[in-house]
């Protein structure tokens, strides 16, 4: 499919073509500084327990949280992190997204003249649809090389909060096409080998981490907003047969086959539960059953949804310690940083239930060397801007595109003769918008502003 012509002057274009390069030469590419804990060249901060990085991951978190006071504990519970000078702690955000490639939605990402855009691969319903699992890891790898190369220019996080492996059953869901679709088992195979290319560190690692994946939305989630049903207030109401037959195939895969180092709870409840604040499904399943290595995040806001738009607690306090003692170990949003504190003092909750949460997120940290210093002289250091959008990413991304590309028999008339047929046209409201083509949770500079968004390597991967 041709790209579609700029609706403006082709002088406009190339100004735009030549923006980034003229930000560069006038010194606006320097090179930025990644953030990280533990800076070696500070004698002090190499002396706390928690930056040997000879020690335990257990036994540095434990170090750092006998550091910290109950205050300072409960702003390491939700997404935005604020720094701890202190301790020599940045901030960090942990929200970043990466669905099919690195993306601006989330904060913790952002592009620049540095790194305009990068590969983008195509949705994951299409991509699952070649049934190719080493292609899903490759992938998987692909992303991982550019988020770590973004790191390494203060740029990316290193936690992304993807994939999404809900089930794909209603047609009419408008969030379909980030899913591997219906099936249970492609589903599954789909988030094992996008998780491990996104997470492998290489032999030798150990149980170090080269980004942290998460799998979303746990679970029997498929609604957003439909014929007065909306995802803050569905209940799911699901048989235990459908439960395991169906919704939580995948998840399990992920946790016990891909050993990812994230889930999060979704906003709805599964038969008058939050999934957020059901013990059985975090505490029991996830981490219990499955033996999850890693950290559970709730969905957006999610805590602050059960108490006001659930109304399932009676109080702020009760539903931040409701969501902890479930197995709650990060919330995405403010609302356990506002309210754990009293929570705590009103004796519904255990200081102890928030280290337990905390000490499961410092060891994902360190996991990914966010305690080892500057992450340039860590593996993966070398990753850089020139390792963004590669002709080699970029002919993965064309190639997923073709194998993922279906019905190219039905009885005979696909694949379509190019004997008989010189050309065809495409016809319809979407037949040359290569940026609509792009699908969701994409990455490039400018979201707002799509003649930008065209000129960057985001606008050249789909091909679907």
């Amino acid at each position: 499919m041709a790209a579609a012509a700029p609706p403006f002057p082709a002088s406009a274009a190339a100004a735009l073509l030549l923006l980034p390069l003229l930000l560069c030469l006038s010194g606006g590419c320097n090179a930025q500084t990644p953030v990280f804990a533990c800076d070696a060249s500070n004698a002090t901060l190499a002396a706390y327990g928690f930056c040997n990085r000879s020690a335990t991951a257990a036994a540095r978190a434990a170090d750092l949280v006998s550091r910290l006071t109950l205050a300072e504990k409960v702003g390491f519970l939700v997404d935005k992190q604020a720094a701890l000078p202190r301790l020599g702690i940045p901030a960090y955000e942990w929200w970043s997204e990466a669905l099919h490639g690195v993306s601006y939605v989330g904060p913790g990402t952002r592009f620049s003249p540095l790194v305009p855009g990068a590969t983008s691969f195509p949705q994951p319903i299409l991509t699952a649809a070649s049934f190719n699992a080493t292609l899903f890891r490759a992938i998987g790898e692909v992303v991982s090389n550019e988020a770590r190369a973004m790191h390494n220019v203060g740029l990316a996080g290193l936690t992304f909060w993807s994939p999404n492996i809900n089930i794909f059953r209603d047609p009419r869901w408008g969030r379909g096409q980030e899913t591997p679709g219906e099936d249970p088992l492609l589903t599954s195979k789909y988030a094992v080998g996008y998780v491990t290319g996104l997470q492998d560190a290489g032999s030798g690692a150990g149980d170090s981490l080269k980004v942290a994946a998460c799998c979303k939305h746990y679970t029997a989630y498929d609604v957003d907003n439909w014929k007065g049903v909306e995802r803050y207030t569905f209940n799911a109401v699901v048989s235990q047969q459908d439960l395991d037959d169906t919704f939580q195939p995948p998840f399990k895969s992920c946790v016990v086959d891909g050993n990812v180092a994230s889930v999060m709870c979704s906003y709805n409840q599964v038969n008058g539960t939050p999934t957020c604040a059901d013990k059985d499904l975090l505490s029991g399943v996830i981490r219990g059953d499955w033996k999850l290595n890693g950290y559970i995040s709730s969905d957006c806001d999610s805590v602050d949804v059960l108490y006001n738009n659930q109304h399932y607690t009676k109080t702020p306090e009760d539903a931040a310690a409701i969501s902890i003692k479930a197995g709650l170990d990060l919330n995405c949003g403010n609302f356990l940083a506002q309210h754990t504190v009293a929570a705590v003092q009103a004796g519904k909750l255990s200081e102890s239930d928030v280290d337990r949460a905390i000490t499961n997120n410092f060891i994902t940290l360190m996991r990914l060397g966010f305690f080892d210093g500057d992450p340039r002289e860590l593996p993966f250091g070398s990753l850089g801007p020139s390792d963004v959008c590669t002709s080699s990413n970029q002919e993965l991304a064309r190639e997923a595109a073709r194998q993922g590309i279906v019905l190219l028999k039905n009885n005979g008339a696909l694949p379509l003769s190019t004997k008989s047929i010189k050309s065809m046209a495409v016809i319809g409201p979407n037949a040359n918008a290569s940026f609509t083509m792009i699908g969701n949770y994409e990455g490039n500079l400018l979201p707002n502003f799509l003649p930008f968004r065209a000129s960057q390597c985001v606008h050249l991967r789909n091909r679907n």
